[in-house]
């Protein structure tokens, strides 16, 4: 009997994934769980077991998140307006984690890279188009990472191209090893270090009271002449905390790591540690920033990561600054190791290529050729005199708030595919909530692609543009209320079974069927999608050559 449960496992566990090397035992940083371990956790010592081999994913992604960009975000937000947009990231918690759940629901259940999923499911120019602007926006944000190195470097007195060439070289070799163990400690490794930001928190001592205040009581700082400043502002810190690549890191890695839904549960818990973290050290930003700089000329006059250093120096000595400094460099490195294998991940899906930690180098030649390649290029445009470099950041920036709400449209369309998740695929609730994220979001992209374009726009334009999307929005969800309940009943989900249930094989599935609805949502957003990066593109460069 127990060895017919251990090869109903294993042949469920092989049901789905593309890559061999994604089945087998789970060899986490901090355990191991071995393929034919099918006992349930019933002891407290147990349970604690399986969720130290499991976490990882949701850890490192919600760090990885917090890197070079969410650093100046995060500073610029504190030392220009204190802690008044502290709301944000309360507001954003169960974004993240609705999101979040979703893709590592989509990597447990399916053993399929997001990238594939889109383009198996919707067609071939959705899946180029998918992968595509992950590779070249993943580059843009790589070379914010090594923009991140140089400051860190320069303020510790540390030579840039020395910096520069030792952090790609870890960054480089860390994943080389041959060894999904080896890789995930080291990255277990530089998300402890990114703790460093509460001593910090601790030594400037903001006011607690007023940060809890403002955590929960949302506000616009500066009046209606600010407006379009501090919303730009607030769409730079929903774009750096909710990242596309996010979404291709997670349901990748969960993958990569072996986990299958029977671990639901746990990979969940992890996935509520990392956002833990990521709120902690983005809000000690905020807090410790705003403090330094407060009643200072400093005060609403943001430079770069670095200055926030020079001026943490200045309010509480010389620790403070360097400690930032080396959480800086810390958390760059962990953004560039996650951005580089999201991208690696996803060209590996698409074109086929063997893509796994597990392989070594002679086993997924194509896999570390895009990785190290990643790395190099962002390097190397680092290190060219005259770089555009604040340019990129900015242009980064724009085009993953610009992205953002066609990666979200395809993960709900997903999650809803009965045919990919089963048992597994989304409530009611989550549909509501997801589809209103999606809303909001869309918003957010056409605000922000505005004002790339139209600088000087007035707050009235900006308030036309939010009342705008609202009248659509409630028009949209009318139209969706009034459709679901004009159709007879659907087929409730059958959720039982739900730890054996994995997607049969994928080219077995027939393409789903689009309605008439979808089919004219689908053209709007690729019509958007196509415009507005096109026409932020030019105005990227029409900047860059001085016009």
């Amino acid at each position: 009997m127990a060895n017919t449960t251990i090869d109903t496992t294993a042949a469920a566990a092989r049901l789905a994934v593309l890559d061999d090397a994604h089945v087998g035992d789970i060899r986490g940083a901090l355990g191991t769980i071995k393929l034919d371990d099918t006992a349930p956790r019933t002891g407290l010592s147990a349970k604690l077991k399986t969720l130290l081999a499991i976490v990882g994913p949701g850890l490192i992604v919600m760090v990885g998140d917090n890197d070079a960009g969410a650093f100046a975000t995060y500073g610029q937000a504190g030392q220009n307006y204190g802690t008044h947009l502290l709301w944000t990231l309360l507001l954003l918690v169960p974004v993240l984690y609705v999101n979040q759940e979703m893709v590592l629901r989509l990597g447990a259940v399916t053993g399929v890279g997001h990238a594939r999923l889109i383009l198996e499911r919707f067609g071939k120019f959705w899946g180029a188009f998918s992968v595509i602007d992950l590779f070249l926006l993943n580059a843009l944000t790589l070379v914010t990472e090594f923009i991140g190195i140089t400051l860190a470097a320069g303020y510790l007195g540390l030579p840039k191209t020395a910096a520069v060439v030792l952090a790609a070289g870890i960054i480089i070799a860390s994943a080389f090893t041959g060894s999904f163990r080896r890789f995930e400690r080291m990255a277990m490794a530089l998300c402890a270090a990114s703790l460093l930001l509460v001593p910090i928190y601790f030594m400037i001592h903001p006011h607690a009271s007023q940060m809890a205040r403002d955590f929960v009581v949302p506000g616009l700082p500066g009046g209606s002449g600010q407006l379009s400043t501090v919303m730009l502002l607030i769409i730079g810190i929903v774009g750096t905390t909710v990242a596309p690549w996010q979404l291709f890191f997670q349901q990748s890695y969960v993958i990569d790591k072996r986990i299958t839904p029977r671990f639901m549960r746990y990979e969940k818990a992890d996935l509520w540690i990392g956002i833990v973290v990521v709120v902690i050290g983005a809000a000690a930003m905020m807090g410790f920033t705003a403090a330094a700089f407060a009643g200072t000329h400093g005060f609403g006059q943001f430079t770069d990561s670095a200055g926030i250093a020079t001026g943490l120096e200045h309010r509480a000595g010389k620790v403070a600054g360097v400690l930032f400094a080396i959480a800086l460099l810390d958390a760059s490195i962990i953004g560039a190791f996650a951005v580089s294998l999201s991208t690696a991940y996803a060209i590996g899906d698409v074109l086929g290529l063997k893509h796994s930690l597990h392989r070594g180098v002679r086993g997924a030649k194509g896999f570390y050729a895009v990785y190290a390649g990643l790395v190099a290029a962002a390097a190397v445009i680092v290190l060219i005199p005259g770089s555009p470099l604040g340019l990129l950041t900015e242009g980064v920036q724009t085009l993953a708030g610009v992205l953002l709400p066609s990666a979200s449209v395809f993960l709900l369309l997903l999650c809803n595919d009965r045919a990919v998740l089963g048992p597994w695929v989304n409530g009611r609730r989550t549909n509501a909530f997801t589809a209103a994220v999606v809303g909001v979001l869309v918003a957010l992209s056409i605000i922000l692609t505005a004002s790339v374009l139209f600088p000087d726009i007035s707050a009235h334009a900006i308030l036309r543009i939010m009342a705008g999307c609202g009248i659509a929005g409630v028009l949209a969800a009318g139209y969706s209320f009034v459709r679901r309940h004009s159709r007879t009943a659907e087929q409730p989900i059958d959720r039982t079974n739900r730890d054996t249930w994995r997607m049969p094989r994928l080219e077995t599935l027939t393409r789903p069927v689009m309605s008439t609805a979808h089919r004219i949502g689908m053209g709007a957003l690729r019509t958007y999608l196509l415009i507005a990066m096109v026409l932020v593109v030019l105005k990227i460069v029409q900047v860059a050559l001085g016009h």
